[in-house]
This record gives structure tokens, C-alpha cells and sequence, in this order.
């Protein structure tokens, strides 16, 4: 959600920075993936662009610190919960251990974009998160599933379909994440109505919506509440998203 914001703002200043952000389109993450060489020269290439398109702005180095912040978060939970002696069963280590992963490259990725203003990790206090698998298992729901609708509440301010292309690969990732997770947890890959599930409810606040571009969901032949509120996902504003993982930060 945080590299949302900084493609959007990017957008506004630097038009050049959108043509040299499509180095970034997935023909080329796929061609260099595998290679570490090019992985770390990334933070590297990230950083020019955004100092360049970032240079009218004033609070530039705060959006990116903030960025960081919530990152340090997320790559800090897994990490958390990975070190933690038989908290997470052999059979779904893999699986935490590569959601791990993207968390730790976008840490990366931030550091070196904001270079000699990098940030240290703030303390983290994720309360009975680590109490037991099951725990650990509705708290990264419920990141995961706040990570959706963070996407989703910043799209209406992508204009150029290359930040909106890369914007929905990400989303469409962290979708992909929360629908793993409920599933681990026997639940639905989908959410219904503003039910948690046990998660932390406020990230589900406002999903009983059933009513879409004017058009009452519900009054359609075979639609209920509960099916209607399925088949579409609500966004969540920033400061909803704010609020939320600020939660967390001691």
C-alpha cells in the first residue's frame, strides 16, 4: 500500500519517472528475478527516480519514511513469527516464509530510495499475536486483508495505466495472501458482510456494503445480503489504514 502512494505522487511530479518506472513492468522483473546482482541494484535505480520525481515535493522524504515504517511492520511480524520455536507447524513455514520474503524486499527497496534519510525500525508490539498458531494466523489476516483494501482506497488516483498496472499486480498479491491465509484458517477466501472471522474488526468496517454504482446488488434475481457484500471488496481510506497499523507501533 505504501509503494501505491509513492507511484501516485510520482505520477504528478516527474512524467519522465513514469516511462523509467516501466523497467519495472513484470517481462522484466521475470527476466532478472533469479539474479541477485540485479535485485540489489534495484534500491539503487528506485532511489534516482524518486529523487528526481520527488523533488517539488516537500514532504517527499516523510511519505517515504512513513512508506518504510508501515513495511518495517509487516516484514517484522513474519519475522516474528518465523524465529518462534513451534509456533508456526513444519507443514506452513514455506508459506509464511515467502510472504516473509516480499515484506523483506520492500524494506529493501525503501532503504535505498531514501538512502542517507533512511529510518531505523520502529519497536513493534504485536500483543498475543505470538500466543499461538492460531493467533498468528488471524493477525496476519487481518494485515492481509487491510492490505487490499489499502490498495483499493488509493486507485482513484492513478491516472497512467503503467502505475495502475503495477499497483494491481501488488494488489492482486496481497489478495493472493489474505484468500492463503483464510483458507489455513478454514474460513472463506472471501469476506462477507463486515464479518472478521475473529480478526480485528475494524478492518472489515464498511464490507456489508451491497449496493454498487447505484445499483442495489441485492435486488437482482438470486442475490442476498451475504452474496452481494462476497462479490465485490470495499476500500478503506488512509486514515482508517493509518489508524490501524499505528496501532501497533510501541
Amino acid at each position: 500500500m505504501n509503494l501505491f502512494d509513492i507511484f501516485s505522487n510520482i505520477e504528478k511530479v516527474d512524467a519522465e519517472a513514469a516511462d523509467r518506472f516501466s523497467f519495472y513492468n513484470r517481462r522484466h522483473v521475470l527476466k532478472f528475478g533469479a539474479k541477485a546482482t540485479a535485485l540489489a541494484a534495484l534500491p539503487t535505480f528506485f532511489s534516482s527516480v524518486v529523487n528526481k520525481a520527488y523533488a517539488a515535493l516537500p514532504n517527499a522524504t516523510e511519505v517515504l519514511k512513513y512508506a518504510l515504517t508501515l513495511e518495517y511492520l509487516e516484514a517484522a511480524f513474519y519475522k516474528m513469527g518465523l524465529e518462534k520455536s513451534g509456533l508456526i507447524p513444519s507443514t506452513d513455514r514455506a508459506i509464511f516464509a515467502q510472504i516473509g520474503k516480499h515484506e523483506d524486499a520492500h524494506v529493501k527497496l525503501l532503504q535505498g530510495a531514501l538512502a542517507s534519510n533512511s529510518i531505523a525500525s520502529p519497536m513493534f508490539d504485536f500483543g498475543p499475536a505470538f500466543d499461538s498458531y492460531q493467533n498468528f494466523l488471524t493477525y496476519s489476516q487481518s494485515f492481509e486483508d487491510l492490505g487490499v483494501r489499502a490498495y483499493k482506497g488509493q486507485a482513484g488516483v492513478l491516472k497512467q495505466t503503467d502505475y495502475l498496472t503495477v499497483a494491481l499486480q501488488i494488489h492482486s498479491v496481497e489478495a493472493r495472501h489474505a484468500a492463503m491465509v483464510r483458507a489455513l484458517r478454514g474460513d472463506k477466501g472471501w469476506i462477507q458482510g463486515n464479518n472478521s472471522g475473529g480478526a480485528v474488526a475494524a478492518v472489515y468496517a464498511g464490507e456489508e456494503v451491497t449496493t454498487q454504482a447505484g445499483v442495489s446488488i441485492v435486488g437482482l434475481p438470486g442475490q442476498t445480503s451475504n452474496s452481494a457484500s462476497e462479490a465485490f471488496d470495499e476500500p478503506l481510506d488512509e486514515k482508517a489504514v493509518l489508524a490501524l497499523a499505528g496501532a501497533f507501533i510501541k
